[in-house]
């Protein structure tokens, strides 16, 4: 994930889609994300060696599960340039990079096909500048939550839609993205470039980081809600132990927000940020594996909801006022986007950033920056806009039901 997310139901099918076994589905998932977010692949940089041996891995994984290539390959190049000094803006330090993203079909011979995606791709050994590390040049940034996890998700779904042995009234085209971390690069260029008219697809389900579920309040943030008025109902209707946040707008920090652009409708599945987020330590013994099982089996029932419905409406939503490129600081810390209090809860604190020297901890409630009182994340961007380099603000937060006063240098 990128730094910086009254209808009427008709009649439901009756027929069993449930995964074919959990302890399947999770066996599977480990596999992947594994390999995947191993030392060898040294992060998934995109346009790296370990890049194209990640979408290899998963190209096999498509050909197993019996999805058609498009052109006889999985592979779908792209090209994107990309200045590889950034202290020299200079033409000659911009030189144009490859990479691949990995495409697979299920044809059901349908009008209409159903998209799931995920991007593969992550932060390589931390040498472009989107690590939240405090010296991360060199460290291998594994990413098995961001997004190995969503990838397994994307591999695991591809299996159960093409091996479950029902003939479904869409297709379904699996997609796992390159250069997301790099500015959603990936999604952009499919979109320019789809093997399918636009037209033809249905929506787009996307899933960046979905294997931190927490086991105590089994959060579970689907985006992208208001993108089709079918969207509530049938979130609403689907029995779950999951506390779903919902949030309507189709523009997020990640893959979803291509396809939104050209006026699909879409979803976006995330378990929550977490303090590894961006860091070297999002690594596979911290993935929730049983709960990304969960999750699987969450989405593909929705899905299936939608067998009931043709194309499904587009609606065109809000558009997050998150004040990013406003802003030209930060306070070093992960907001906790599960959280639904007032104020923006700190799920994360990085070491030797000014919230760190000023002495804020993780899940401390940041209510006021600046002048502007905070209760959201959207206020406490727009307060950082205020700001910039050197200054020094006033932050209030609340700590055990305490208000603390800190001053923060930048």
């Amino acid at each position: 994930m990128r730094l910086n997310l009254v209808f009427f139901l008709g009649i439901f099918l009756t027929g069993s889609f449930v995964l074919k076994s959990q302890d399947i589905i999770i066996k599977g998932i480990k596999e992947d994300i594994s390999f995947l977010a191993s030392d060898k692949l040294k992060g998934r940089g995109t346009s790296s060696p370990e890049e194209v041996m990640a979408a290899q891995y998963i190209a096999q994984k498509f050909k197993k599960n019996g999805l058609i290539p498009f052109n006889n390959s999985y592979l779908k190049p792209f090209t994107y340039k990309k200045n590889t000094n950034p202290h020299d803006t200079s033409i000659a330090s911009v030189k144009e990079k490859k990479a691949n993203n990995v495409v697979g079909f299920l044809d059901n011979k349908a009008l209409y096909t159903i998209v799931i995606g995920a991007h593969y791709d992550h932060l390589g050994l931390g040498h472009d500048h989107n690590s939240l590390d405090a010296n991360p040049d060199g460290k291998i940034h594994n990413g098995a939550d961001d997004n190995a996890s969503g990838t397994a998700g994307v591999i695991a779904l591809s299996e159960h839609f093409s091996k479950n042995k029902i003939k479904e009234p869409f297709n379904f085209l699996f997609i796992c993205f390159s250069g997301e971390e790099l500015g959603l690069l990936g999604s952009k260029k499919y979109c320019d470039n789809p093997d399918i008219e636009l037209g033809k697809i249905n929506y787009m389900i996307n899933m960046d980081m979905i294997g931190r579920l927490n086991d105590s309040t089994k959060k579970l943030l689907v985006y992208g809600v208001g993108t089709s008025p079918v969207w509530v109902p049938l979130i609403d209707s689907l029995k779950t132990d999951f506390g779903i946040k919902k949030d309507s707008s189709g523009i997020g920090p990640s893959d979803q927000t291509s396809f939104y652009l050209k006026d699909i409708p879409v979803l976006h599945f995330f378990t929550g940020q977490h303090s590894d987020y961006h860091k070297p330590g999002d690594d596979i013994e911290k993935i929730n594996y049983k709960g990304e099982a969960d999750v699987l089996n969450y989405i593909a029932k929705l899905i299936e909801k939608t067998f009931n419905y043709d194309k499904l409406e587009f609606i065109k939503t809000r558009t997050p006022d998150t004040g990013k490129g406003s802003f030209k600081v930060t306070m070093g810390v992960m907001p906790d986007y599960a959280f639904e209090g007032e104020g923006m809860r700190i799920d994360g604190v990085t070491d030797g950033r000014p919230a760190n020297k000023a002495g804020i901890l993780k899940g401390d409630i940041v209510k006021k920056i600046g002048t502007v009182d905070v209760k959201n994340v959207q206020d406490y961007m727009k307060g950082l806009s205020e700001f910039k380099k050197g200054d020094t603000a006033p932050v209030e937060i609340i700590r055990n039901g305490e208000v603390k006063k800190f001053n923060i240098t930048f």
